[in-house]
């Protein structure tokens, strides 16, 4: 792949692996708006969040190459692809830092440990143009068709406003029929939790394990400014997430706590 002075240039990562049908969706669309570099790991790297590799090497091998994209296997999380292409891997700073497209969405809290959206922040913290997009449905069947229109239609936006820096976007698309979905809609993030269950297993030797479980519990199901009212009537969801993770609401009440 050689990149021309005028070539927008992408960089492409998910959290579900090389193979994943998300992933192969979202390559056919982002090779529309400029030259493609993808790098993920083989195998699924879901709820890594901003986990980093430190106590082993990461290898990178080049798997795939033409005059639309190049792609890599990487042995890190998401956020060391993003990282190391940066780095070491990129002729030049990308454009755009392009994550997806989940299996399963990444509304409310689940933005916290999400590897989807780990990546886009960590280009985020780069200065780059950033944007996650997950879909809906955890089904291994799931029709990531839907989500190229509304791909497009942030990948436009993008291209003519820029975000401002700290800034990245989390979208997220209702699994629903193209005739169902009713649109885009900004919002905040939802209010929630996950209630976790271990599940008390024994393996075929007999020695005990566990096995994570769990249900989100939405805090606010009738506010429909969130992302999860979003989804649950067929919106897709546009939230801007920031890397300032400060609650400036309470600083000046903690100022003046401290001063007592």
């Amino acid at each position: 792949m050689i990149l021309e002075k005028d070539d927008k240039l992408i960089l492409l990562t998910n959290d579900d692996g090389l193979y994943a049908a998300g992933l192969k969706t979202l390559l056919e669309v982002m090779e529309e708006f400029g030259k493609v570099v993808l790098i993920s790991t083989v195998e699924s790297m879901s709820g890594m969040s901003q986990a980093l590799t430190v106590k082993t090497p990461i290898r990178v091998k080049l798997l795939e190459e033409n005059d639309r994209h190049r792609i890599y296997a990487c042995s890190g999380t998401p956020t060391d692809s993003v990282k190391l292409a940066i780095n070491q891997l990129l002729e030049r700073a990308p454009d755009w830092v392009a994550s997806g497209i989940n299996h399963g969405a990444n509304a409310s809290v689940s933005v916290l440990y999400s590897g989807t959206m780990a990546a886009a922040i960590e280009g985020c913290l780069y200065g780059i143009n950033s944007v996650g997009f997950s879909l809906n449905n955890f089904s291994p069947a799931a029709d990531f068709s839907i989500c190229k229109k509304y791909i497009r239609i942030v990948m436009k936006k993008l291209a003519s406003e820029p975000l401002p820096s700290g800034i990245c976007l989390n979208v997220n698309i209702p699994s629903a029929r193209k005739d169902e979905i009713k649109g885009i809609k900004i919002c905040r993030q939802a209010r929630g939790n996950w209630k976790e269950e271990f599940e008390k297993r024994k393996d075929p030797m007999g020695k005990t394990y566990y096995w994570l479980t769990g249900v989100f519990i939405n805090h606010e199901p009738e506010s429909t400014d969130t992302d999860e009212w979003a989804l649950t009537n067929n919106f897709v969801s546009v939230v801007p997430v920031t890397v300032d993770m400060t609650a400036h609401s309470y600083i000046d009440k903690l100022r003046k706590s401290f001063k007592k």
